[in-house]
């Protein structure tokens, strides 16, 4: 694919290195470099690139001809990568997103600006997303589903039909949402939970681990000494 645009990742974690493999094979931009908060930095280059003090982006980096996107998980309910997201706008970069080529996405489907959109994931029509959103591998997002800004979607998950994601919000592996609920902001839907109806803002749903078997495995499974 032909590189139009030159790209900065912010952040220098395994979400960063992720990035830059989909951002430098699939996808029009070319990474240039990255950038890490100087208190946080540990290194000074990561595959042939510089890394720099985000505090001083500007010196190395052209805000008018370089895009960035913030490769941050969901620390702090997505604030952590907001802030930064809104931090390189204030210094007049312009945020960057990635689809994948991969990725099933409705022609009439509407996405904001700073996502990540990673393969396998389905997007159905009506659908609009909104800014600075990250969907990893293989999520259904249902027809006419809204999801607000700064959320993070792990992989599998099933939000169905007419669904309304508020901001600020973690779905965890394999959740699944039912038809025609509202998530209120800051909720925190663990790993396999299932939710049938609305939920207030500020919640935590956490996933279920079952408790041990009582029945030893060695009933099941034949237990060699040798």
């Amino acid at each position: 694919m032909e590189k139009k645009k030159k790209l900065v990742i912010i952040g220098d974690s395994a979400f960063a290195e992720v990035a830059y493999e989909c951002f430098t094979h699939d996808s029009e931009y070319e990474v240039t470099g990255f950038a890490v908060e100087e208190a946080f930095m540990t290194k000074d280059s990561l595959f042939g690139l510089p890394v720099v003090p985000f505090e001083r982006l500007t010196e190395h980096f052209l805000p008018e001809d370089t895009e960035f996107y913030a490769a941050l998980v969901y620390t702090k309910l997505n604030r952590v990568r907001t802030r930064l997201y809104e931090a390189a706008k204030a210094k007049g970069y312009r945020p960057a997103s990635y689809v994948s080529s991969r990725a099933f996405v409705w022609h009439n489907v509407e996405i904001g600006e700073h996502c990540f959109i990673f393969e396998d994931n389905t997007l159905q029509p009506f659908v609009r997303v909104g800014n600075n959103v990250v969907m990893w591998s293989g999520n259904h997002i249902g027809h006419h589903s809204v999801i607000g800004d700064n959320n993070f979607i792990a992989s599998h998950v099933v939000i169905s039909g007419f669904c309304t994601i508020g901001r600020n919000c973690f779905l965890g592996v394999n959740a699944t949402l039912a038809n025609n609920l509202t998530i209120g902001e800051d909720n925190w839907i663990g790993l396999g939970v299932t939710i049938t109806r609305d939920t207030p803002p500020d919640t935590l749903f956490k996933g279920v681990q079952p408790p041990p078997s009582p029945v030893p495995a060695s009933r099941y499974f034949k237990v060699s000494a040798e």
